[in-house]
């Protein structure tokens, strides 16, 4: 496979979610991203065989965003083997799932968490500009790389994709993100807490943790059906009126 395409592809995945919509999710996406890996097929751009591939890739898809290069990769190299297309339509769905499941578990459940943590100790203890920095380095990177290996790996292992999620380096990534979310958040509450209540009175101080508790005591139970930005809402003008009050 030509460089080129597969750095064009990889761009592309940047804009996986760009058309997402009810009716196909991410398979739009995928058409988009998928596209230069086929201008190979038999016919080129021009032929039946590139035509009916991008057609069966535009078709409902959904997946975590940053592990698609994965699915795009090996779907595409099962289209160049010659793959029936019943397979390739199996391998498509197969894959939704597992690439869901684990990149919510290493991406929103760890790095973006850990980084956001780290990013707010930063801010309380250095300068702000340094705090941003260390957030979008410490949540692109990993993100970035991860769409870059995925489609590489997807291309080389065709139907064999699954081999690609016991990779050492993947399934160590599982295991460390979320303590390493775990540690950022607990090093990061305490710090953050003291910096927001510097300078207030006792009084203040019991009621910022009152509404915190509370918060997160809420978060527990309500989330789910409340939803997050009516519960920030409420958050506020429970603060607001401790602030009036005390």
């Amino acid at each position: 496979m030509n460089r080129g395409r597969l750095a064009a592809a990889t761009a592309r995945l940047f804009l996986f979610q760009g058309s997402m919509n009810h009716e196909r999710l991410q398979g739009l996406g995928m058409a988009v991203a998928i596209e230069p890996l086929l201008r190979d097929l038999e016919g080129g751009p021009a032929g039946k065989a590139y035509h009916e591939a991008i057609g069966r890739a535009a078709g409902f898809f959904n997946t975590h965003p940053y592990m698609a290069g994965l699915a795009v990769g090996a779907v595409a190299k099962a289209e160049h083997v010659g793959v029936p297309s019943q397979q390739v339509d199996r391998l498509r769905m197969a894959l939704k799932g597992p690439l869901g499941s684990l990149g919510d578990r290493m991406i929103w459940e760890g790095v973006l968490p850990a980084a956001a943590a780290i990013g707010l100790s930063l801010a309380t203890m250095t300068n702000p500009f340094i705090a941003v920095g260390a957030f979008l380095l410490l949540f692109n990177a990993p993100h970035v790389l991860l769409r870059w290996w995925g489609l590489r790996a997807g291309w080389r292992l065709g139907t064999d994709v699954a081999e690609a999620l016991s990779h050492p380096v993947l399934q160590a990534g599982l295991k460390i993100s979320g303590p390493m979310a775990a540690l950022a958040i607990g090093f990061a509450i305490p710090v953050v807490a003291e910096w927001l209540t510097t300078g207030l009175d006792p009084t203040a101080r019991w009621g910022t943790a009152a509404v915190g508790l509370s918060t997160a005591i809420a978060t527990r139970w309500l989330v789910p059906t409340l939803g997050a930005a009516r519960l920030g809402i409420l958050v506020l003008a429970a603060t607001l009126a401790l602030g009036w009050l005390l």
